[in-house]
């Protein structure tokens, strides 16, 4: 896996010669100019090889047909992060950067063969009953409660204030989190994915879960931990801890990443307008171009073997490129040809997102509801001043700072269903409310819900 001896040059500011020879896909460069890095990586060919923190070793899939090879092949690539050979040989601490989102944890994503299949049918049936109505209206709710925090002052941090929260909220709707486990959920995750005391975050998002799980278990409701519960692979209540916590965890980073990347797009470039038609429009070319999850779908070869130019050990660390792969010369034709969704940002094979949908769906209603809002809203600063958030997974921006005229408080909806107090769906209004001036996030929604 030694780079080629000649390979060109790497783009300014990449020190690859200082990294035995491995791109980095870490620090502030590559955050700022990441196709530059992926034009280099292709030199090398279907596959390069890169370093995803200082000492973490992986080779990078970065061609679209070698990515659907790795994806679809799970007889000769491996989920199973316990293969991972740097990690078990101690090269890789448990308190790198990068091994939270790469170390092994018993749930759908990092199994294999039959135990995989029984994980992920649990979770594919359970997520496939979500109903879309309903689905709008949480979203809708949440968003005109975003919105009233932030409406009356002409000026927001579209992340901060809206994409980051509002999947929080949506997923603690859909599972059905009472107040006080939902505030410990909402500040789990935030706190794993902002790097504020992951260790910390984890355990009260394990243990929030945990508490959620013992819950449902007593008083099932119509969400989506009590379908997964009263699902026919009958998962232990461990085996529901780790599903759950994969799917709030891995679903809101993502998402909040879409609906920011894709408001980015809609901000910066002036063909689209602001209907739902080119909201789609603005949402696929997001996918194509600035997928939320950048690189990821780790695998591990099951034997040694050549793959993609490169000398591959069992155990090595293998991930896909799905940002270089959708914007390869390759599928310049595809899309062209009018295959505007046959990107690889939500993965493909038996892994493949299995909650595309409802997310495709949050994001349009999140950003419609914004829009209709505070229809004039516009980029705040110069589009170059924006940052992007370092790291060699995500892509995402630190801000969006924008401004729109002063609106006028959003009231909450009137009458139609929503989350009571317990997280169950009731016919019309919230259940009790929190006692004003406690709880965090998630009880201050369900107070507004009842005002």
């Amino acid at each position: 896996m030694d780079a080629h001896d000649n390979a060109p040059a790497p783009p300014p500011g990449c020190p690859a010669h200082g990294s035995g020879g491995r791109v980095p896909l870490h620090g502030p460069e590559f955050a700022a100019a990441p196709q530059e890095y992926y034009a280099f990586l292709r030199h090398y060919g279907p596959a390069a090889p890169v370093e995803l923190a200082p000492g973490v070793e992986a080779t990078l899939v970065t061609d679209y047909a070698a990515a659907l090879q790795l994806l679809q092949d799970s007889a000769s690539f491996r989920k199973d992060a316990r293969r991972w050979r740097a990690f078990e040989e101690g090269k890789v601490g448990p308190d790198n950067p990068v091994a939270p989102l790469l170390a092994y944890r018993p749930n759908c994503m990092f199994a294999d063969g039959a135990d995989h299949l029984r994980l992920r049918q649990a979770v594919t049936d359970s997520m496939a009953r979500v109903d879309t109505r309903r689905l709008s209206r949480s979203t809708e709710q949440i968003s005109g409660y975003l919105i009233s925090q932030f409406g009356g002052r002409g000026s927001a941090d579209l992340l901060g204030d809206y994409a980051k929260q509002l999947p929080l909220f949506v997923f603690n709707e859909l599972f059905g989190c009472p107040a006080g486990i939902g505030d410990r959920v909402l500040f789990g995750i935030t706190g794993m994915f902002d790097g504020i005391n992951a260790e910390k975050s984890t355990e009260v998002l394990f243990q929030a879960v945990g508490e959620l799980v013992a819950l449902k278990r007593s008083r099932p409701g119509d969400d989506v931990t009590s379908w997964l519960m009263q699902h026919q692979a009958g998962l232990t209540d461990d085996e529901m801890v780790h599903q759950l916590a994969l799917l709030l965890g891995a679903g809101a980073e993502p998402l909040r990443n879409l609906i920011g990347n894709t408001l980015h797009r809609l901000l910066t470039h002036d063909r689209y307008a602001r209907e739902g038609g080119l909201i789609d429009e603005a949402l696929d070319d997001t996918l194509w171009e600035n997928p939320p999850m950048s690189n990821y779908a780790p695998h591990y070869p099951a034997t040694d073997m050549e793959f993609a130019g490169q000398q591959l050990q069992a155990g090595d660390l293998l991930l896909v490129s799905f940002a270089a792969a959708n914007t390869g010369p390759t599928l310049t034709a595809s899309r062209e040809a009018g295959s505007n969704r046959a990107h690889l940002a939500w993965s493909a094979g038996p892994h493949a997102c299995p909650s595309k949908e409802p997310a495709r769906h949050i994001t349009v209603t999140a950003i419609e509801s914004l829009f209709n809002e505070l229809p004039d809203i516009e980029l705040a600063v110069p589009e170059d001043s924006l940052t992007w958030r370092p790291g060699p997974f995500n892509r995402a921006l630190a801000t969006l700072p924008a401004r729109f005229t002063a609106a006028q408080p959003v009231r909450r909806p009137a009458t139609g269903p929503g989350p009571d107090a317990s997280g169950h769906q009731e016919g019309g209004a919230a259940g009790p409310a929190p006692a004003p001036g406690r709880g965090g996030l998630w009880s201050s929604f369900l107070n507004w819900l009842t005002r």
